[in-house]
């Protein structure tokens, strides 16, 4: 019966998705024109997660260690990458401009490739060609007060979460101490369970929890830095999914509700 149920509910979220995307799209097209205009496209990427997710009762529940990051800063956010949720969930997590660094095959998407090679930036992780000059973008959209946000496990990698894959990318932390801009972990804490990265994707009901961490600043921090801070960021987040699956009710009326449901 829960299987059926999950179906369902599948297949209305699918729906809703795809309906919504295409009410946005028309404003998105046109603010992606022009790079003045790219804030507004990317405001449109929030006002759809702001229908999606009320529309299919999926709340987003974030709890700040330490306040709200400055919507106003500059920063890298790096958070663990479990379910293809994450990308969509971000869009209301994280509330500065920001641009994902993200794999180039999501240009093949229909409308959705357009959108994001537009507004985000794509690598091809195989060609060193493609890995610099992201990188290049990536440090000019900080120098413009952009913020950027990475998944530094390199894509959904992790075969047993809510373990992480070990092995961190170097990306999202040299590019944080080279412009000198605070990195800020993100935990998601149970988005592999609402959607799993399996071959039959379904969508079960639930909150999107998060936590926002505290961001760690990065003046003073050289090249030699990378390895202790990328050390420091994993652990903060794997301590945090481990905690959040020993004791899921813990800190539960410290999270804040971004969506009207």
């Amino acid at each position: 019966m829960r299987r059926f149920f999950v179906n369902v509910y599948s297949i209305w979220a699918a729906f809703w998705f795809v309906f919504t995307f295409l009410l946005i799209f028309p404003f998105q097209y046109i603010f992606l024109q022009k790079e003045a205009w790219k804030p507004l496209a990317h405001r449109c990427n929030r006002v759809w997660a702001h229908l999606f997710f009320p529309l299919v009762g999926m709340p987003i529940l974030v709890r700040y260690e330490s306040g709200k990051p400055d919507p106003k800063q500059a920063y890298v956010f790096a958070s663990n990458h479990f379910s293809y949720l994450d990308v969509a969930s971000m869009m209301l997590i994280v509330d500065n401009y920001f641009a994902f660094l993200g794999k180039s095959v999501l240009k093949k998407a229909p409308l959705f490739g357009y959108m994001f090679s537009k507004l985000h930036i794509q690598v091809d992780r195989n060609d060193p060609q493609s890995r610099s000059k992201s990188l290049q973008r990536s440090y000019r959209a900080l120098e413009s007060g952009r913020s950027m946000v990475i998944y530094p496990e390199g894509g959904i990698r992790a075969t047993n979460p809510p373990q992480m894959h070990p092995a961190f990318k170097d990306g999202a932390f040299r590019m944080a101490i080279r412009q000198q801009v605070p990195l800020v972990p993100i935990s998601l804490l149970n988005n592999y369970l609402l959607l799993p990265d399996k071959k039959n994707m379904r969508l079960n009901p639930g909150a999107v929890r998060a936590v926002i961490h505290t961001p760690i600043p990065t003046k003073g921090l050289t090249e030699a830095d990378v390895e202790n801070l990328r050390h420091q960021v994993f652990e903060t987040i794997q301590r945090t999914l481990d905690e959040y699956t020993a004791n899921p009710k813990a800190h539960a009326s410290e999270y804040k509700r971004l969506t009207v449901i």
